[in-house]
């Protein structure tokens, strides 16, 4: 039952011929022509690109469906019908890899939550604890406070730091505990 104002009823058309049919007058047997002659070299195409086969089958369904809405679109001077619908094709094969490459995203990441903010109070102890932590160094003999920055600051072994200084390595680590312990009854005597 081909209807005989088809353009697709006349076997003599171009592909051109029928995708302009199908862009003009939306002629369903037109695009069946097109989709009988497009859809078996489309899916070698994209075989031959590493669809596998079922992946391949899904992007011809893709490719024939822009051709059906996108057909008004299509100018013979600009490219032949198979260029046009290769085109596409290649372009949606393109998008598919990018949508495999994509990783998941997972919202239980924790690298996506945000840091739950401190409350004020907690800030503010931390400030002031801070504050006097550097009034307690300051108030430490040069050496030892010397020492202690290049030990917990800058984080050196006490090796390197024997070395750097000239001093032997035990008198390193006495100074070490001496600013340490001093540091300990500071803070203990402000709190």
């Amino acid at each position: 039952m081909q209807d005989q104002n088809s353009p697709a009823a006349d076997s003599d058309l171009s592909l051109e011929d029928l995708l302009v049919a199908v862009g003009r007058e939306r002629d369903r047997q037109a695009f069946g022509v097109l989709f009988g002659h497009f859809a078996p070299r489309l899916k070698t195409y994209l075989r031959r690109l590493g669809c596998e086969s079922g992946g391949a089958e899904e992007l011809v369904q893709e490719v024939m469906l822009l051709v059906w809405r996108r057909a008004e679109t299509y100018d013979p001077a600009q490219a032949s019908a198979g260029t046009w619908v290769f085109t596409i094709a290649r372009n949606k094969r393109i998008d598919a890899l990018r949508r495999e490459q994509r990783p998941e995203i997972d919202p239980d990441d924790p690298a996506l939550v945000p840091e739950p903010q401190q409350p004020a109070d907690r800030r503010i102890e931390v400030k002031e604890s801070s504050g006097r932590l550097r009034a307690a160094l300051k108030d430490l003999p040069p050496e030892q406070a010397a020492l202690l920055r290049m030990a917990y600051f800058e984080d050196k072994p006490h090796s390197l730091i024997s070395i750097e200084n000239g001093i032997p390595l035990g008198t390193v680590k006495s100074r070490l505990r001496l600013a340490v312990e001093r540091l300990r009854k500071a803070l203990r005597d402000v709190e």
